[in-house]
């Protein structure tokens, strides 16, 4: 299971666009990066982590639009959440507490069907 995790990092880490914006702090704290046509932003912070998603022009988007899984290494250990909407941002449990930026990558699916992943180091 966890070779199978590292391998899904892996594939997310290396189908990001090479021409992305470089990450920058995002309006709710976290980091801020491009993800195909949307800006995501990570926000880790003590047992939950949230995703904001906003559109190139930094609007947000409704969180009810998505639905995603990131994976993230929390601790040093990978961890794999999934995500739901929950309200503004899209929400997942942490097993692990987790403060500030974190490393890892975040898949997206629209509810249109198409994806976008980005990845946060």
């Amino acid at each position: 299971m966890i070779a199978r995790t590292f391998l899904l990092a892996a594939a997310l880490v290396a189908s990001t666009a090479a021409n992305a914006h470089e990450p920058r702090k995002g309006p709710n704290g976290g980091t801020l990066v491009d993800a195909g046509d949307h800006h995501v932003e990570l926000v880790a912070a003590g047992n939950e982590v949230r995703v904001y998603v906003s559109d190139a022009a930094d609007e947000p988007l409704p969180s009810d639009d998505f639905k995603g899984t990131a994976i993230l290494l929390i601790g040093g250990k990978p961890a794999r959440v999934p995500l739901a909407p929950a309200g503004a941002f899209l929400s997942g449990p942490l097993e692990t507490p987790a403060e500030g930026p974190v490393k890892g990558a975040v898949q997206l699916t629209a509810s249109d069907g198409k994806t976008a992943q980005a990845k946060f180091d």
